[in-house]
């Protein structure tokens, strides 16, 4: 399932939209006008468990926030194998990358568990890059915070211990400028969380079995709970 393909599934949920514009940095630094026009714009879409958000070689349509639940977005190697290069938080926007460069999209967008997903057509995206500032410079942040991410993680996969690896990467889904939703909650089971640290499930549930042991993190069934963010983002120095 994929936002273009099924387009004619997608509905408009004003509440879980306008709960969702109210944290999202971007629209609080724009005016009554220009958040009217876009609030009247967006649609919301729910995707089931292991369902597409999105398609890698797809034209991009729409610039994807995370209302609730978790997308992971990967690719295909050349063997076939998904490897998953990190995951969309509630609260997230994504995509602009391709909008921007005006490209089919790069990778796959998988929904990890029941997630909704909130959609701006490409037009508005433009309407905003064309007349705010404001907007502009959150992407320029929000760029930056990606490209800061993606560094720590090649240098978390070469110098870090597993346990350390995990405690990293469950830090980075709780960037409260990329994922502004103030939770300290994730709904994923610990095969998610193998994926999306790039180890075996085996290896990764021996890490959080260490974290927790640490206090830093709670497992429930299909659910971690985070007790000591600022704990994991150190973990292992």
């Amino acid at each position: 399932m994929s936002v273009k393909d099924h387009s004619d599934d997608i509905t408009t949920s004003h509440s879980d939209v306008e709960s969702m514009l109210r944290d999202s940095i971007w629209a609080q630094n724009l005016d009554s006008v220009a958040l009217d026009h876009v609030r009247s714009q967006i649609t919301e879409r729910e995707v089931g468990p292991g369902e597409y958000v999105c398609h890698q070689g797809y034209p991009a349509d729409h610039w994807i926030g995370v209302i609730q639940g978790l997308v992971k977005l990967s690719v295909l190697s050349p063997e076939g194998k998904a490897i998953t290069l990190t995951g969309v938080n509630a609260g997230g926007w994504f995509g602009e990358g391709s909008l921007l460069k005006d490209e089919p999209r790069r990778y796959d967008g998988i929904a990890v568990g029941q997630t909704r997903v909130a959609l701006m057509p490409r037009v508005t995206f433009t309407w905003l890059l064309d007349n705010s500032i404001a907007f502009n410079r959150f992407l320029l942040r929000q760029l930056n915070e990606r490209l800061g991410l993606f560094i720590s993680m090649v240098s978390f996969d070469r110098m870090l211990r597993p346990e350390a690896r995990v405690a990293r990467c469950l830090a980075t889904l709780f960037n409260s400028y990329l994922y502004p939703n103030g939770s300290l909650s994730l709904k994923v089971s610990q095969e998610d969380v193998a994926q999306l640290c790039g180890m075996s499930r085996q290896r990764a549930n021996q890490a959080l079995r260490e974290l927790e042991a640490n206090g830093l993190l709670k497992v429930e069934y299909g659910r971690i709970n985070i007790q000591d963010l600022e704990a994991l983002r150190d973990y292992g120095e």
